[in-house]
């Protein structure tokens, strides 16, 4: 064990513990890719923005940080990070380009949404697990009222979601980057 180890490892955790048995995200992943974060907000570095954030991924240890916890960090610096990218559109092209943008990102995700239950996404192999299509057409269905109505739907609804799994379910790569660009459109009507 290093120093640098040894001194990581005698600071106060930056989040809760996870319970003994309980498995968290690794303490060393977190704070690298925080304080890198950190790093690239305060200077205004184009490295890293707000989708970097959203697809962040840690391993999971025993004597991690609480998942929750950590999630819900990652939530707030993904707002702000869509906040500076927001605004430094805006000031770059204007306004009425940064609702165009995500009135045309709307559309996409709508388009893709109208295909039948059942049939908007690709399904995995015979013997391959998938999300379960039921659950995803529901959540699809919610994001079509959100953008077609106008019903309440949250960034934190669409974040939080997640999906049993089954065989020839939808294949979740796509899934996700539709959820993806949900919460890219959420946030900037925000």
């Amino acid at each position: 064990m290093t120093s640098a180890d040894r001194t990581r490892e005698d600071a106060a955790p930056s989040f809760p513990i996870a319970r003994r048995r309980a498995k968290g995200y690794q303490r060393a992943a977190v704070d690298a890719f925080l304080n890198s974060a950190r790093g690239a907000f305060e200077e205004g570095a184009r490295g890293i923005g707000a989708a970097d954030i959203r697809s962040a991924s840690f391993p999971l240890v025993r004597g991690g940080y609480e998942i929750a916890a950590v999630d819900a960090a990652l939530a707030r610096v993904e707002e702000a990070f869509a906040q500076r990218e927001r605004a430094s559109a805006v000031a770059a092209r204007g306004a009425s380009a940064w609702v165009g943008r995500a009135r045309t990102d709307a559309q996409l995700i709508l388009d893709h949404l109208s295909r039948p239950r059942g049939h908007r996404f690709a399904r995995t192999g015979l013997l391959t697990f998938g999300y379960r299509i039921d659950e995803v057409d529901h959540v699809a269905s919610r994001i079509v009222r959100f953008l077609r109505d106008g019903d309440a739907l949250s960034v934190d609804q669409v974040r939080q979601t997640a999906f049993r799994m089954q065989r020839r379910g939808y294949r979740e790569e796509q899934v996700d980057a539709l959820l993806d660009a949900t919460i890219e459109v959420l946030l900037a009507i925000r």
